[in-house]
């Protein structure tokens, strides 16, 4: 009988999604910057903090 592994990886979603929540409320983007950043919530801390360094 083999044995069957499963392997749960919800604090990577947990995380994905903490970092989406912090973007939006840190950078104040609106209803549709936000819907995007689900996606590219790293690029828009990158030119925050980018703007930040200069």
């Amino acid at each position: 009988m083999e044995k069957i592994k499963v392997e749960q990886h919800g604090f990577t979603a947990f995380s994905w999604f903490a970092g989406w929540l912090f973007s939006i409320g840190f950078l104040h983007l609106g209803f549709w910057q936000g819907v995007l950043a689900i996606v590219l919530w790293p690029y828009y801390i990158g030119l925050a903090v980018s703007a930040l360094a200069k």
